[in-house]
């Protein structure tokens, strides 16, 4: 199980909501990508530590993140892209904890 796609789509997440309201002043962009940025952050740290509910937290980080992305999927491609990466990182762990806690 890997840290990596937490780590990488709560980077995204951060920088995405920062730069969403550097360029249109949305507060919800801020406020929404900071906090599912930190949430994966956060997973990822506790994957990494082995700690409890990492898992768990990335898979719920993603699927806030595309149950979000999929009303605007049509408007743009940093939705579009949204959906799709968060729909990955989701399969992905998905499938880790399906596989951890067995068939």
């Amino acid at each position: 199980m890997s840290a990596i796609p937490a780590y990488t789509m709560g980077t995204l997440c951060v920088v995405g909501g920062i730069t969403g309201f550097a360029r249109t002043r949305s507060v919800p962009s801020l406020v929404a990508g900071v906090g599912v940025g930190l949430l994966y952050l956060w997973s990822a740290d506790s994957i990494r530590k082995g700690t409890a509910n990492g898992l768990e937290a990335a898979l719920g980080a993603s699927a806030l993140l595309l149950l979000s992305s999929i009303p605007r999927v049509t408007k743009g491609p940093v939705p579009a892209v949204l959906a799709t990466t968060s729909a990955g990182a989701g399969f992905y762990y998905a499938q880790t904890l399906y596989n951890i806690r067995g068939h």
